[in-house]
């Protein structure tokens, strides 16, 4: 908000909620040609001894964006006694048998988008070229072979739908987040059958109380801190429209997997490790996680360096102790393991403001501008989609005015964290670490 115009703003608010949509005829041949002419009762009507049908189906979208629309309906399916996961029909008899009603979403995209993607790309690529506005150190190639990628993803609704399964079995011991269920029979590689999930964007939330607002930015924050370090598997489009919460229950819901990425172990090892040195204000520690990653080489002059361990700092700034007061950490400054450990206490008390803190985006867009001029390398793939996902989850808690124990959501998964490697970390980490499980 501090960055964007508010009629602008306004603009892509409008964008995001609504698009162009298909007319019924164009409509139904589209699901037919991915889910065939019966797709209504793909094995036949209920009546008939069927396992699944399509009750009532509104050919008004509920939703349309850029890849496709998405449409109410109510599926009957029969499932096992006792299981409401999925439909079988193997060998149990009909009195093992009964009924789910469910009110569903059916997401069908629009023909020839998939097909379509990498030569709209080039040309947006190649128009704004045209212009001269694109700086070398953005290393466009890069970016769009990165965005080609997950753009292809994410019109592989297979892949989303194994997606959505996969992070439903993850979270299903987390009491604050879900994931809809998934309905295989209804879903193919243009079309994905979901469960209805209830509740209002999360900056909708914004209309609300200060202790529901800082209750659902708290769970947005652990939960994409618990995505990446314990998963290391994220859902990465930040849309606030993925992200719903239901007031009646208290519970967020996750939704849109098709974004959704897989890191590698030795890459979130090395993440992790500088997440901490950020927030510790620890310069050394920043910039060899930083070159282990890749987003540095190690050449780099020094006003790169600076400004690239600034950058660091601003986006750290949540996760930072409040007494450090703008004091850096350098490699060999320990205090007492009783002093830290005192420091500890007190942090896991302090509340970070998104409200009153608003100036990060500006302040890192400084920074950009001499980043972009003088970097030598482009960043490693992985961060498209996981910066994407963090900076949308401060800009969500920024939009809810919400305070936040960032520090102690942090702490608690490094505290908890087993690194897969015997590297010699940077002192204060190890510290830290010692002084938390200690603590714990």
């Amino acid at each position: 908000e501090s960055v964007v115009p508010p009629a602008i703003a306004k603009a892509l608010e409008r964008v995001r909620e609504g698009a162009d949509v298909m007319p019924k005829k164009q409509l139904l041949e589209t699901i037919e040609s991915h889910l065939g002419k019966n797709w209504r009762a793909p094995r036949g009507l209920i009546k008939d001894g069927g396992d699944v049908e399509v009750i009532d189906f509104n050919h008004e979208p509920m939703a349309a964006a850029s890849i496709g629309q998405v449409h109410r309906a109510t599926v009957k399916r029969r499932v096992t006694k006792g299981n409401s996961v999925g439909t079988t029909r193997g060998g149990a008899s009909d009195e093992e048998h009964e009924f789910e009603t469910l009110d569903v979403c059916m997401k069908i995209q629009y023909p020839g988008v998939a097909r379509s993607i990498h030569s709209d790309i080039d040309n947006l690529v190649r128009m704004i070229s045209y212009t001269d506005l694109i700086p070398a150190g953005l290393f466009v190639e890069h970016a769009v072979a990165t965005a080609k990628e997950e753009l292809t993803l994410e019109c592989d609704y297979v892949y989303e739908r194994e997606s959505t399964d996969r992070m439903r079995t993850l979270l299903h011991d987390d009491p604050a987040w879900k994931t809809p269920r998934t309905v295989p029979e209804l879903s193919s590689k243009g079309v994905l059958t979901t469960t209805f999930a209830p509740g209002v964007a999360i900056d909708k939330v914004s209309s609300l109380s200060q202790e529901i607002r800082d209750y659902v930015a708290t769970q947005l924050l652990r939960g994409t801190l618990r995505e990446l370090f314990e998963f290391r598997f994220m859902q990465s489009d930040p849309n606030f429209a993925n992200f719903l919460f239901c007031e009646t229950t208290g519970q967020l819901t996750m939704i849109d997997f098709g974004a959704a990425k897989e890191y590698p172990r030795k890459f979130v090892d090395e993440y992790l490790k500088m997440v901490v040195a950020c927030a510790e204000k620890n310069r050394q520690g920043v910039i060899e996680s930083s070159v282990k990653l890749g987003f540095l080489t190690g050449n780099e002059q020094e006003v790169l360096i600076d400004a690239h361990v600034e950058a660091g700092f601003q986006v750290g700034r949540p996760f930072q102790d409040a007494s450090l007061n703008g004091s850096e950490k350098n490699a060999d400054d320990v205090s007492s393991e009783k002093a830290e450990a005192e420091a500890d206490a007190s942090s896991h008390h302090q509340l970070y403001d998104f409200a009153i803190n608003r100036d990060m985006t500006r302040r890192v867009a400084g920074l950009a501008k001499v980043m972009l001029k003088h970097r030598l390398t482009p960043p490693p793939s992985e961060a498209y989609s996981l910066h994407r996902k963090l900076s949308g989850s401060f800009l969500a808690c920024m939009r809810l005015n919400a305070k936040v124990p960032a520090r102690e959501l942090l702490m608690d998964v490094f505290a908890k964290y087993t690194f897969d490697d015997d590297d010699v970390r940077d002192t204060n980490v190890i510290i830290e670490k010692t002084v938390l499980e200690a603590a714990a």
